[in-house]
């Protein structure tokens, strides 16, 4: 089915759940936050489909991908525990699995289009119009929710500078 290999459907149904799961954090936190539940379901689900993209990539461009995905997977569950960062790690950490979850949605939604429907996929050419704006589409995603992310948590910050001991938050 879809001409998806038995570890494809590993690769694919392992990874797939980090989607709803950052959906989820992005709507309820404004970002990936790896020290909760969903945080941790995120790491082994992303974890799951970086190094099972190296058994079935089939394009050099895949195990870029797998690659930069493994790193700043690690690299966003490990920047939070470096204390001499101090907030410098959460907007490190923003970033990095920001981009964890903007590198899970461009071959998602690449071999989405190029295998669906069975048989007859919507896209069949790498430079088809509908492929290309969904990539730039992803894209435009990635640049504008960081910046918005990055602001909301200047904002946090200033706002635990301005309540500081003896004062009041009313908002």
């Amino acid at each position: 089915m879809f001409g998806i290999s038995p570890l494809g459907w590993v690769h694919t149904l392992g990874s797939l759940p980090a989607i709803p799961l950052a959906v989820y954090m992005f709507a309820r936190h404004g970002r990936i936050v790896p020290r909760s539940t969903a945080g941790t379901l995120y790491f082994i689900s992303m974890l799951i489909g970086a190094v099972t993209a190296f058994v079935v990539a089939r394009q050099p461009v895949s195990y870029g991908i797998g690659a930069a995905t493994l790193l700043l997977l690690l690299a966003g569950y490990g920047v939070g525990r470096v204390s001499i960062l101090g907030r410098a790690g959460r907007y490190l950490e923003t970033v990095f699995l920001s981009l964890t979850a903007f590198l899970l949605m461009v071959p998602t939604v690449t071999e989405t289009l190029r295998r669906v429907p069975d048989g007859h996929p919507l896209v069949t050419d790498p430079k088809a119009p509908l492929l290309l704006g969904s990539q730039v589409t992803l894209l435009a995603i990635l640049v504008i929710g960081l910046t918005a992310q990055l602001i909301h948590l200047r904002r946090l910050d200033r706002l635990a500078l301005e309540t500081g001991p003896g004062k009041t938050n009313i908002r």
